[in-house]
């Protein structure tokens, strides 16, 4: 197969509430979607969903570096032929991982349409048939977050994260008013987003250590690796897990090194594409580490990617955090995905077995390109 036609769309979709971490607040998602199609007619799909202070690149530079850098470069190209297509794109732009990734992802799903398989197919095959999800907190009041834990907890939830960051007075009465609403056996993360120091890390550790969290995401900036080992070996009652940290597999591999961590978040987008975040599970596996899988914010082809993906791998957890169609109001495929149950039954595919509603892209679109074989 060759590539005769590269779309690139750009989408911003309404978000059900405002929503605040330590980086932003902000009420819609914009993402960039890409759709790829073969001189034989299949197509792939790809969706990236840069989020300042997670991405190295701006949705304006994933839309450009989309269009006018890889667009001209994948036309003819095999996209089935991963390796060369990753290493096409490396020497263009070694860095632009949000754009490289959902070109890659398009090509694996056009690749495994092509083939009337899923990409989990594609992956190596399922390790579970069932996907968990894990629920999402906002900084809040200590009443509005109790209220909403509960609310995923009702819904069929077994496990929430919850931002902290601001400070840790508030933190820990979030936390504490979320532990006495959901109960014991509900599990609870969190995530700084890389908004304190290690000192300040470890201080909010120990007052939290009663209410027993299942994971401490982030504590330090990402370079503060010997900070996020002294937080690890301070507090050894709290796995920490590393995410702002890890973006690629040199990085990945300084984590280990350092002993910083003992668990690592992976998600395509960050990583640049699924084949190198499937490389990157398999060194976390067999370094003992295991893995959280997705982001929180995202549109339905994305978040079908990361769930595909996550099933293939044993050492992702449950409690998968690619939960972005439970915040938007709306997606830009036919059928938008319902995770509000907490867990969803692996599709079968073929490829990611989603297909875009072109009126809802016409509707929240913002960006709009084609590139054509001559």
């Amino acid at each position: 197969m060759k590539i005769v036609l590269v779309e690139v769309f750009g989408v911003a979709v309404p978000l059900v509430g405002a929503f605040s971490t330590s980086y932003q607040s902000t009420n819609e998602q914009r993402s960039a979607v890409v759709r790829l199609t073969a001189d034989n007619g299949t197509v792939g799909l790809g969706n990236v969903d840069p989020v300042p202070g997670y991405s190295e690149e701006s949705i304006q530079e994933t839309l450009h570096s989309l269009s006018t850098v890889f667009a001209p470069a994948l036309i003819g190209n095999d996209p089935e032929n991963l390796h060369k297509l990753i290493d096409q794109m490396n020497r263009l732009a070694p860095r632009l991982y949000d754009a490289k990734a959902a070109i890659e992802m398009a090509c694996c799903d056009l690749s495994a349409r092509s083939r009337g398989v899923s990409v989990t197919t594609l992956l190596g095959g399922a390790v579970r048939d069932r996907l968990k999800f894990n629920a999402w907190i906002g900084i809040l009041p200590p009443d509005e977050a109790a209220s909403e834990a509960l609310d995923w907890k009702n819904r069929g939830f077994e496990s929430a994260k919850v931002k902290v960051g601001n400070d840790i007075d508030a933190d820990f009465a979030r936390l504490y008013a979320i532990r006495q609403a959901v109960g014991p056996a509900f599990k609870l993360r969190i995530d700084a987003n890389a908004g304190y120091d290690a000192d300040t890390s470890i201080s909010l550790a120990r007052r939290l250590e009663p209410l027993n969290l299942e994971l401490f995401e982030q504590p330090v900036p990402a370079n503060d690796l010997e900070g996020m080992a002294r937080v690890r070996r301070s507090c050894p009652f709290l796995p920490i897990m590393a995410d702002e940290s890890v973006v690629d597999h040199a990085s990945l591999i300084a984590v280990i090194r350092a002993q910083a961590a003992d668990l690592v978040k992976v998600k395509p987008m960050k990583q640049g594409g699924l084949l190198v975040t499937r490389r990157m599970l398999a060194t976390a596996e067999a370094a003992g580490i295991s893995c959280v899988l997705g982001h929180g914010f995202g549109l339905g082809v994305n978040t079908m990617a990361e769930i595909m993906l996550g099933a293939s791998a044993t050492n992702v957890i449950d409690g998968l955090e690619c939960v972005g169609p439970l915040k938007t109001v709306d997606d830009i495929v036919t059928d938008k995905l319902d995770l509000s149950r907490g867990w969803l039954d692996l599709p079968e595919g073929p490829g990611l077995g989603l297909e875009l509603d072109e009126t809802k892209v016409k509707q929240y679109g913002f960006f709009n390109f084609k590139g054509v074989s001559k």
